[in-house]
């Protein structure tokens, strides 16, 4: 089998799809599946009038992408197509590109961008909902990016796809991340026969995890942005300044976040491999605040997979991730007492502590291990080629118009 995968990597280095993406090829090349990745990268495009330029054009269709996409195809021959994120660079022309050529396509939805143009649900510190039903203008008209041209960027590409149903027609199986996932699809008008649900894979883990019980510390790992919830973490640690919090990762508020946090609150910086798994293994729990709907954090799979127990937010696909009482507990999003709470019991109980986190190894191998994985998404692809080939139509009578 040969497999064609195409992902637009974020700005941020807090990334855990490109994690994803990586862990799946290896995966893959281990079963003798050939592998071709094609990857565009955001970063820098927002460091001109040009890049913002740049972004806004391709965004919504891209017709340099279409056609580099079709003599890939062409050249390549793939049995199936794996897309990941698409914007700004290659956009959703690479999946009429695949459709025209025949090809199907499975596409793994790692967040909320076919339902909401900031891809996330969320907007001043509250889950938001207003663009569905075809409402993508408050995107622009509440200025969601923070800035007008992106915000209207990110309106027109959602309108665009909906309009000329990119990914409900281009796609033949999607696969969500959780079931909470996938029943947003399903609302949003995407077949629920073509939706199968997939979470992340965990990481292998190199050497002997941790002990929970003596950790040093709790955790936080992810980026620093709003909708992670990290205010409500330090409001929370504040509260039991005997606790030590460390926190790894970088992202728009990390400045503001560090002066306001309280002194028992270290940042750590941007961790990878070998640095974040030993951020992994010195702490007694991880905590993730979320206030949006997560999908599957990798760094909950991380944690899980060291033998460390996880507190989370109850929202989104996180109570499908994280048993209460069984692998971690959960806490209603925002409200730091609840959280303050959650941490004082877990960090004063090292034996509870132990035993949550044995059962988060257990369960990170049990439910999210690589070959289960491997195994679901082959067969996944195997769905998708065994589908009915759509009409290799145009999106236009005349000759050429969108390549």
């Amino acid at each position: 089998m040969r497999v064609l995968t195409l992902c637009n990597d974020y700005r941020s280095r807090c990334n855990g799809e490109l994690r994803v993406v990586t862990a799946t090829r290896e995966l893959l090349e281990s079963r003798g599946v050939e592998n071709i990745l094609i990857v565009r990268s955001s970063k820098g495009l927002d460091a001109s009038l040009r890049g913002k330029v740049r972004a806004f054009v391709s965004g919504p269709y891209s017709r340099a992408a279409y056609r580099e996409i079709s003599r890939s195809l062409a050249e390549l021959r793939p049995d199936v197509v794996h897309a990941h994120n698409l914007y700004p660079l290659l956009s959703p022309s690479v999946l009429a590109a695949c459709r025209h050529a025949g090809v199907p396509v499975v596409m793994t939805v790692h967040n909320f961008a076919l339902t909401c143009p900031t891809w996330h649900h969320f907007h001043r510190g509250r889950v938001c909902e207003r663009c569905l039903g075809g409402r993508e203008y408050s995107c622009l008209l509440h200025n969601c990016r923070g800035n007008l041209l992106e915000s209207a960027a990110y309106a027109l590409r959602t309108v665009v796809a909906r309009k000329l149903r990119l990914f409900h027609e281009n796609v033949t199986m999607l696969v969500a991340l959780t079931r909470f996932a996938g029943r947003r699809l399903a609302a949003a008008g995407f077949a629920p026969e073509r939706i199968s649900v997939l979470p992340n894979p965990a990481p292998a883990v190199g050497g002997p995890s941790g002990d929970p019980a003596k950790g040093e510390y709790v955790a936080f790992a992810g980026r620093m942005s709003e909708e992670k919830g990290v205010g409500t973490l330090l409001a929370a640690i504040a509260r039991s300044p005997e606790i030590e919090l460390r926190l790894a990762g970088e992202g728009p508020l990390r400045d503001r976040l560090g002066v306001a946090a309280p002194a028992n609150a270290r940042f750590a910086g941007f961790l990878a491999n070998g640095d974040l798994s030993e951020f992994y293994r010195r702490a007694r729990f991880l905590v993730v605040p979320s206030l949006w709907f997560e999908m599957c954090p990798m760094v909950i799979l991380e944690a899980m997979a060291h033998g460390v127990p996880v507190i989370a937010s109850r929202i989104g696909g996180l109570p499908e991730l994280v048993h209460d009482g069984v692998t971690g507990m959960l806490f209603s999003p925002g409200d730091e007492a609840d959280l303050a709470r959650a941490i004082t019991a877990l960090w004063r109980d090292p034996e509870l502590c132990r035993r949550l986190g044995r059962a988060a190894g257990e369960a990170a191998a049990r439910e999210h291990g690589r070959d289960a994985y491997l195994d679901q998404l082959m067969a996944i692809y195997e769905r998708a080629m065994n589908q009915p080939a759509p009409e290799a139509r145009k999106l236009t009578g005349r000759r050429g118009a969108w390549q």
